[in-house]
């Protein structure tokens, strides 16, 4: 064991005699150490459950002969922390989050680690942290929340935010805002569509790292109970195995991962987070791949903001094991590799039946006959930018308008709910990429805004920062590079002329080459302002957002 190291021998008495002070007895110490990673808090929704989940998988763990040792990951909620500078302080946690993960496993000999994730940051930073440590590791998460009810349809997070641009719209009254505000998140849980954090705890399962419904089973329901037990029993036989995180997450589990992300229709957000946990496995992921993936799996779920569906009906229609049932029936998936089942993804999968044909369509009637997400191409975007298509309307598919260009998403948001922003327009919000903002802020609140004033079918959002899953329409983030290091979408002048082809890849400004030089050679950096603390740092190190925004290591290539 591992945990030896710090349990055994007579240079380690003292070591026992803090054991002894924690209250942990000699027969306990002679068991395997198992680090349980709680991100419980008391201000994020999705995590307030989680003290309920870590209880059970301590008790799964126990029963199973194991030693569970329990330690704090931090987590930001995401909708509080939208719309001011607090979004700045998202992304940047992930590498908090793993970093610290890391410090607390090799500093106390941990023999294996269960992760109890749920929110948007919190999943994608314990999965580096687990490739990156390599010690047997299993995922359970907090679970979605229910879908809130208004007028009685269901509801979510998006159709909040969206409520308020309504409102300035005059299209909904205050009393309809506060109906709104009181039924929207019924419950605690991950917010109830396909955002970033449900996407990123399907894909866990996806990958292999985390046990059946730890993507969808809602959060209230018993049987998130169960399975975080089972999750401790799990931790026990991977140890004893040593089947280790990097058994599992190889390239063609990453690519069984991209596979049902794009039927499931995730968050863009997944094209930064797969390739930061692939690159700690050692694996490389790059855009050029994610859209040759694209291309072949079906869109099988249509999940909000994208459709009319939320998690719990995922849930009830077979949940991720059987989407991934129905791509196996065109080959679509490497069905021979490990997974913390101990089992093959075929053997996980192979009685997975589809309850509904109209929450998970079969594989020859898909909602689209290609994946959720697409990566464009163009001058305005050399590296990348990233949609999610299956969100956006018919109408917006290829769109050409003029650009409204902004330097930060307050002035954005300012103009859009100022009645500023007319159909046909394209918004540009520079200067918000992991440098430039710096932080990568997600633009809920703008795209909200467009689509509750009725302006989702005419108008395209195009961001160097990122959007959250709850996002909809024409909107293309992740545009690379930057405009913090000069890339071609700081050269954009207002009333350029900027056209989306979504199905041709591409995204372009319409202006000739020697005028792009022009402009190129008069550009002068934006005042960064006076950073300091964690940001200043993080500005420092961060890549590109084409390149999953992963720190470098100062004096490497990474």
């Amino acid at each position: 064991m591992r945990s030896e190291v710090v349990k055994d021998g007579v240079q380690r008495a003292p070591h026992r005699s803090l054991f002894n002070a924690l209250g942990f007895t000699e027969e306990e110490r002679k068991k395997p150490m198992i680090g349980i990673v709680s991100s419980y808090n008391e201000i994020v929704p999705g995590h307030m459950n989680i003290d309920k989940i870590t209880e059970a998988v301590r008790l799964g763990v126990a029963e199973a002969g194991g030693m569970p040792v329990v330690f704090p990951a931090i987590a930001v909620c995401d909708g509080i922390a939208m719309g001011h500078t607090g979004m700045k302080y998202s992304l940047v946690t992930r590498d908090l989050i793993a970093d610290s993960t890391e410090c607390m496993a090799l500093a106390h000999q941990f023999d294996g680690l269960v992760m109890i994730p749920n929110c948007d940051k919190n999943v994608p930073g314990l999965l580096m942290a687990a490739a990156r440590l390599n010690i047997p590791a299993v995922f359970v998460s907090g679970g979605p929340m229910l879908a809130g009810h208004v007028k009685g349809q269901k509801r979510s997070l998006s159709s909040m935010f969206e409520a308020v641009g309504a409102y300035e719209a005059k299209k909904i009254s205050s009393e309809e805002l506060s109906e709104y505000e009181e039924k929207t998140c019924p419950t605690c849980g991950s917010c109830s569509g396909m955002y970033t954090a449900n996407s990123m705890n399907c894909l866990t399962e996806a990958i292999g790292m985390g046990l059946r419904g730890n993507g969808t089973i809602p959060a209230v329901y018993s049987a998130r109970i169960r399975l975080a037990k089972k999750a401790g029993y799990r931790i026990m036989d991977l140890v004893e195995k040593n089947i280790r995180p990097r058994d599992i997450m190889t390239k063609e589990a990453f690519v069984n991962a991209l596979t049902v992300d794009m039927a499931l229709g995730c968050s863009t957000n997944t094209m930064l987070h797969l390739p930061a946990i692939a690159a700690e496995a050692g694996i490389k992921i790059d855009m050029e791949m994610a859209n040759e993936i694209s291309d072949r799996p079906p869109n099988l779920c249509h999940l909000a903001p994208a459709g009319p569906h939320y998690m719990e009906e995922l849930d009830e229609a077979g949940g991720v094991y059987a989407v991934m049932n129905e791509l196996s029936k065109k080959d679509l998936l490497t069905l021979d590799i490990m997974t913390v089942t101990g089992q093959t993804v075929g053997e996980n999968i192979k009685n997975a039946i589809n309850q509904d044909k109209e929450i998970i369509r079969p594989i020859d009637d898909p909602y689209m006959a290609n994946g959720g997400i697409a990566v464009l191409k163009g001058n305005l975007a050399p590296d990348t930018g990233v949609v999610k298509r299956s969100a956006v309307v018919p109408e917006m598919m290829v769109h050409e308008g003029p650009a409204r260009v902004f330097d930060c998403e307050e002035d954005a948001i300012k103009s859009i709910l100022g009645g500023k922003i007319k159909e046909g327009d394209v918004v540009v919000i520079r200067y918000e990429g992991p440098k430039g903002g710096p932080g990568m802020r997600e633009m809920l609140s703008p795209t909200s805004a467009i689509a509750g004033m009725g302006l989702g079918s005419s108008v395209a959002l195009i961001t160097d920062g990122r959007f959250s899953g709850a996002s909809r329409g024409a909107s293309i983030g992740h545009v690379s590079p930057e405009a913090a290091v000069g890339g071609p979408i700081a050269l954009v002048q207002e009333g350029d002329t900027i056209r989306v082809d979504i199905p041709g890849n591409r995204l372009d400004v319409l202006i000739s080459e020697e005028e792009m030089n022009k402009r190129r050679e008069a550009w002068k950096p934006k005042d960064p302002g006076d950073l300091t603390g964690y940001l200043a740092r993080y500005r420092e190190l961060v890549t590109s957002g084409n390149t999953g925004a992963v720190l470098r290591i100062p004096g490497s290539e990474k």
